[in-house]
Formats: structure tokens, sequence, C-alpha cells
């Protein structure tokens, strides 16, 4: 104990002694601008955070993001396998499979507006609408025209004589509107051959006087069976990236 209490007093001034880590200090504040050149970068920052704030609600509503997810929610429900795949798993497969069907369309984005952007040959007004060029491409593709003329028809402005012509508050609301559309159509076709199993399931237990079992409880089963044998996951995301072509 007394050597042991000696080599803790020993080392007590070298750890002393030891320089210690700096620790930064961040300070915010605001302050009074003294020049023009200054809002101009408050007004940057700004906005910058405001995109960013606004980034989940971009890639849901103007992507791929809401027919994926939706349509594999329907698939897991048709299956009655409750939280499996669990939630992460879908909303990761659903943004993987965003990113793939969109990479034509951020390839533009990336070759027109970012990097031009970042070298500093066009300046940021051109840089979004060089940007928000491709991504219309890609909604007025999916977008119906029954929905799109709703659209229009509620903003009361003038009729547009070309696409260009219609604004993106306009596009956007067409866009998911007929994504839900779409998500709801392959979602009811997922859900008839396992509707036929549960149907075939509840008569075969009560011809047999089973009533008290579930029938979830055995046709559940026999679901994840039949989707196995016809490869479902290759048959489902195989049909939702051709919906997009």
């Amino acid at each position: 104990m007394t050597i042991l209490c000696g080599l803790f007093l020993a080392g007590t001034p070298l750890a002393e002694a030891a320089p210690l880590i700096p620790i930064p200090s961040l300070n915010i504040g605001v302050g009074t601008a003294s020049n023009p050149q200054d809002v101009a970068v408050s007004l940057q920052v700004l906005l910058m955070l405001t995109v960013l704030s606004l980034a989940p609600s971009i890639l849901i509503m103007m992507t791929s993001f809401t027919r994926i997810i939706i349509v594999l929610s329907f698939l897991r429900s048709a299956l009655a396998t409750q939280q499996m795949p669990p939630n992460q798993v879908l909303i990761g497969l659903a943004l993987f499979l965003t990113f793939f069907t969109m990479s034509p369309y951020l390839d533009q984005v990336n070759k027109n507006a970012l990097q031009p952007y970042m070298a500093g040959h066009i300046s940021q007004e051109t840089a979004l609408t060089e940007a928000i060029k491709p991504m219309r491409e890609f909604m007025f593709k999916q977008t119906r025209e029954i929905d799109l003329a709703l659209f229009v028809n509620l903003s009361n402005e003038p009729r547009p004589k070309s696409p260009d012509d219609i604004p993106t508050t306009t596009l956007i609301p067409a866009f998911v509107i007929s994504e839900l559309k779409t998500a709801f159509q392959i979602g009811f076709l997922i859900y008839i051959p396992f509707i036929v199993i549960d149907m075939v399931v509840a008569s075969t237990l009560m011809s047999m006087g089973m009533m008290m079992v579930p029938p979830t409880m055995i046709s559940m089963p026999l679901k994840i069976l039949l989707f196995i044998l016809v490869d479902g996951w290759h048959l489902i995301i195989r049909s939702l990236i051709t919906s997009f072509h």
C-alpha cells in the first residue's frame, strides 16, 4: 500500500504538468450589417438553412420515394407479418430504390447546376433554375393530365400554353396525388392473391368446424410460402422500377 501511495504521489506532478487540450468556443450572435455584402451573405445563409430544413419534404414529394414506400407498406400489410420487415428496413430500401430510379436526373442536377455553381461559373439563382429542370421533367412524366388540370384550374391562373408555363408549386401537388393513385393501384393488385388465400383458409376452417382457430394463424405461413415460391421481392422491385419508365 505504501508503495502504491508513493507511486501515486510521484505521478501527480506529471499529470498536473501535462498540457491540457484546448476546448474551442463558438459564438453566435446577431449584429448590425455594415455594408450590403454582409446582408447578402446573411440572406444566403438563411436560405441555405431553409433548404436543409425542407430537404426531407423535397425528397419525399418530388421523387419516387412516395410510390415506393406506399407499395412496400401495402406488401407488408397484405402478408400480415406485422412489423416484418421493420420500418427501418422498408425506409432504407425505399431510399436506395429512390436513389437508383432518380440517378439519371440527379446526375443532371450535379452536372448542370451543382458543379458549375461550386466552380463559380454560374450564380445561385441560375443554379436553382438548372437544378429544378430535371426534377420537373421527372414529375411531368409521372403526373396525369387530369391531376395537373385540376390544380391549374384551382390556381385561377391563365391557361398555360406549354409545360414551361406551369409553375412548380402547381406541378408538385399534382405529381403527389398522381403518385398516390398509382401506388394504391399497385397495392390493390398485390392484395388480390393474398385475399384469395385468406378466403380459402377461412372457408376450409369453417367447413372443418375449427371456428376457434384464427384464420391468420394458418394463412400467414401460406402467404409467406407463396411469396417465396414466386420470388416476390424480385417481382415487386422489378415492377416498381419499370413503373417509372
